[in-house]
């Protein structure tokens, strides 16, 4: 999925995550980022423990890796729009 700044939506997946978390309600916004938080060293304790990876080395190789840059920019285009979604739900 490729998105540019006059998209329906108004702008980029990251820049529409940007303005919610900016202007929705700080205590939510807070358990949101926490929950990433706690997702994202969950993810990494299942890396090291299950596969004996390191962790760092592997997130940079995907980073720098032209081949995998498009796969994890819709990755990430999704995970903005994921937890979007999350903060709107709980600022009606």
């Amino acid at each position: 999925m490729y998105f540019e700044d006059d998209d329906i939506i108004g702008g980029t997946p990251k820049s529409r995550f940007l303005d919610i978390v900016f202007h929705a309600n700080r205590n939510v916004v807070e358990g949101e980022l926490e929950k990433m938080v706690e997702w994202m060293a969950a993810l990494e304790l299942i890396i090291e423990q299950k596969c004996g990876l390191d962790v760092e080395k592997e997130v940079k190789q995907i980073i720098h890796d032209e081949e995998k840059r498009k796969e994890l920019e819709n990755k990430m285009n999704s995970i903005y729009i994921e937890y979007m979604g999350q903060i709107l739900s709980q600022s009606e």
